[in-house]
């Protein structure tokens, strides 16, 4: 098993480049499988989740080779619609391949996703689009089978934004006949990302970013060229590694309306920022407690709560931190407790007092963002710290301690 081992107190100063994003990729690779042909994707970050989906493309048919950070997606011989459990259970991402391995071939079969422990995401809404656009859809020992003579446009309505179950419903829709509409969309820049291959392909959608998403079916796709959207929490969690260790960094490669809501509370907390038009430089003042709630695009993300919450530990005054999206997203919590940290958790709230500083301490990341995190409370601790399972933190960051290395930060990989 690796771990960082992470002394602290060091300043980090520089300049970062942020990697092409997770969560852009995964449903691009997918949407692939729309088609037959060779698709190119230009900055592809490496990491365990694109492997994994890199794994279940190549087991159903398709043929993939990298140069770099481009990736070229063969999926002419790819002739199975069903998953292999094993690969679904590795990743919560894999069940984005329901709408483009249904659109293609009008059925599809797979077992329950696995992915990070951050609590209950039913793929109800999932099926319930599929289900909108004309599929059949049978729930049964563990397994998800949709089937469909024909795709029909229609009306989706969901209950919540859902990200994943708006991605997979455009892709499916794409070679429906008619026009779906699709009410409540998430608007994250990811799906946005995502509208720009389909249409590239050959789909015609439009109203990605908005709440309101309409995709006129089309009875073939072709294959495309296209450049993945930079990961913005990559970019929010550099940004708080700065500040965290009262550092100068600018953060490259990066669309700064889309940290918008990261900025702003970061600026509430005492850092200054120079915003320019692919970077944003950070610097910290003295920092002070800030009150934050999760909240789908274009609110505060989820993804960057568990790194933020690290952040104000070291905050003067209290800090409250709600988390609305997923329940259990506070596992960091009992690890930066061990370091020092002050933090009473009440249901989806925590409440963190901050301290003048952290001590390190032996710690294990229990998930992706958590890890994190704990990287983030290491950086900024007093003495040695040892981060634990950083598979996890693997699945999401690309290179994470070569970033911080080249920014001054001390800490190493190691095997044991």
């Amino acid at each position: 098993m690796e771990k960082f081992i992470v002394k602290g107190e060091v300043q980090l100063c520089g300049n970062v480049r942020v990697s092409g994003a997770k969560n852009a990729t995964l449903p691009i690779m997918a949407a692939t499988l729309l088609c037959s042909g060779v698709s190119i994707i230009h900055d592809v970050p490496y990491l365990r989740d694109i492997q994994a989906m890199q794994d279940i493309l190549t087991l159903i048919g398709a043929k993939i080779s990298r140069q770099g950070h481009t990736m070229l997606i063969d999926t002419t011989n790819v002739s199975k619609a069903e998953i292999p459990e094993h690969l679904m259970r590795e990743m919560r991402a894999s069940v984005f391949l329901m709408g483009p391995l249904l659109g293609r071939f009008r059925k599809v079969r797979v077992s329950y996703p696995g992915g990070c422990a951050i609590g209950p995401r039913p793929i109800n809404l999932h099926i319930k689009a599929l289900e909108k656009i004309g599929a059949k859809v049978d729930e049964s020992f563990g397994f998800i089978e949709a089937e469909a003579a024909e795709l029909t446009g229609g009306e989706v309505n969901f209950d919540f934004p859902s990200v994943g179950a708006t991605e997979n419903a455009m892709m499916a829709a794409a070679l429906a006949k008619g026009t779906t509409i699709i009410r409540n969309a998430a608007r994250e820049p990811e799906i946005t990302d995502l509208q720009s291959i389909l249409n590239k392909m050959g789909a015609r959608i439009s109203g990605a970013g908005t709440d309101t998403i309409r995709i006129d079916g089309v009875a073939k796709l072709t294959p495309a060229e296209h450049t993945v959207m930079c990961d913005r929490i990559e970019a929010g969690t550099f940004l708080m590694a700065s500040v965290m260790t009262r550092g100068d960094v600018v953060v490259e490669n990066i669309i700064p309306e889309h940290l918008f809501s990261v900025t702003d509370k970061l600026q509430e907390i005492g850092a200054q920022i120079v915003t320019g038009k692919d970077y944003v430089r950070i610097k910290a003042g003295e920092l002070r407690g800030v009150d934050i709630k999760t909240l789908p695009y274009p609110g505060f993300p989820t993804d960057l709560q568990a790194p933020m919450l690290s952040l104000v530990t070291i905050a003067k005054g209290t800090s409250i931190i709600t988390e609305t999206i997923f329940e259990n997203r506070f596992k960091h919590v009992d690890e930066l407790t061990r370091m020092g940290a002050k933090i009473k958790v009440e249901g989806r709230t925590a409440i963190i007092r901050g301290v003048p500083s952290l001590t390190g301490a032996i710690v294990a990341a229990p998930d992706l963002r958590a890890g994190s995190a704990l990287v983030l409370a290491a950086l900024a601790a007093k003495g040695t710290s040892e981060v634990e399972q950083v598979y996890h933190i693997d699945r999401g960051y690309e290179n994470i301690e070569k970033k911080l290395q080249a920014l001054g930060a001390q800490i190493v990989r190691v095997t044991g």
